[in-house]
């Protein structure tokens, strides 16, 4: 299995793996950051076998100072994800409404708590309606998993790392919103605007478009283009560390399996008045 075979999965691969007798345990986390719960998207349709887990509830912790979306309490998520029939050492793949953030976070957070064998649906749900695969309504009741969470699995910042591997010199940390919140033209959520001082902006629509990644020299050369060089220590943020755990996977697939998010990210950054706040364009690299 190729380093990419590791990470993503075709729906018509899927489709195969479904039919088998040992078939993958399947994770829809369909989220948005605004508008009707996923759930209601789960409930229209879903790949069939599929145990709807939610991103804000199952597999982050409650907003506050540590962000909107903080690292889960680490029983709560084996609770979760035991429900969900997460077993110790079974493959899983998680897929979401088709742009990948979701899925991306709960693939970072399952690998984060020790359970490396996780996939995502490249393309996710409209992948899979795209190849003409079969969707359904019924909820199954899955047999009780017995995954233990273990967590430390994959490296992460907190507001003080980020901003020393921001420092020049220390390594790469990327901002991967869009470039006018970025540049501190607009803040949409978050009460500040800006970037923690020394990151790159990359913004998301640069390395993935419509859930779906390039080959991977195409986001080598990218990456390599924000200055992310071969042994330099690289970091990923973005408002809430959602969008930037795709970023993360988008380095693994490039090859950098050692990359740290920043999960709190900038909704962390700025819930301490006394951190600085950069503006203007990305520093050169």
């Amino acid at each position: 299995m190729s380093a990419t075979e590791d990470l993503l999965v075709e729906a018509d691969r899927l489709a195969v793996e479904l039919d088998r007798a040992d078939p993958p345990t399947l994770l829809d986390v369909r989220w948005r950051l605004a508008g009707p719960p996923g759930r209601d998207d789960y409930a229209a349709g879903h790949l069939p076998g599929a145990v709807f887990v939610d991103l804000d509830t199952a597999l982050c912790g409650p907003p506050g100072d540590a962000g909107r979306h903080p690292l889960p309490d680490p029983a709560a998520l084996q609770a979760a994800l035991r429900a969900a029939g997460v077993r110790a050492g079974r493959p899983v793949v998680v897929y979401d409404g088709g742009d990948g953030m979701a899925a991306a976070r709960a693939w970072w957070t399952l690998r984060w708590a020790g359970h490396r064998p996780v996939r995502l649906l490249h393309g996710g749900f409209p992948a899979w309606q795209a190849a003409g695969l079969p969707v359904s309504t019924a909820v199954p009741t899955p047999q009780p998993g017995d995954v233990e969470v273990r967590p430390g699995a994959l490296p992460v910042l907190d507001a003080g790392e980020a901003a020393r591997l921001a420092a020049a010199g220390e390594g790469v940390l990327l901002d991967v919103r869009a470039a006018p919140r970025y540049r501190g033209e607009t803040e949409p959520i978050d009460p500040v605007a800006g970037h923690v001082p020394g990151a790159v902006n990359l913004p998301a629509g640069e390395y993935v478009a419509e859930g779906r990644f390039p080959a991977v020299d195409a986001l080598r050369k990218r990456f390599a283009d924000a200055g992310v060089a071969e042994g330099v220590p690289v970091g990923a943020y973005c408002g809430s560390g959602v969008t930037a755990a795709q970023a993360v996977l988008a380095l693994h697939l490039a090859g950098r399996p050692d990359a740290a998010l920043y999960v709190g990210s900038w909704s962390n950054w700025v819930a301490d008045p006394s951190r600085p706040v950069a503006t203007g364009a990305t520093p050169p690299t």
